[in-house]
């Protein structure tokens, strides 16, 4: 069977300030993106629910 390419989307996120304030001082903090710090923790509660692909 043919392997599926990760694909990625773009979509709209409506966020507080404070919340995004904090996610971006944690993103600096680890070296990561904004974005790249929300798929973080986005994967880290997929897995820790066991909804991630795979699980």
């Amino acid at each position: 069977m043919p392997e599926k390419k990760n694909e990625t989307k773009a979509f709209v996120l409506r966020i507080d300030a404070d919340k995004l304030a904090a996610i971006e001082k944690w993103a600096q903090d680890e070296f990561r993106s904004t974005n790249g710090q929300i798929l973080w923790i986005l994967d880290q509660a997929l897995k820790k629910s066991k909804r991630a692909k795979g699980d």
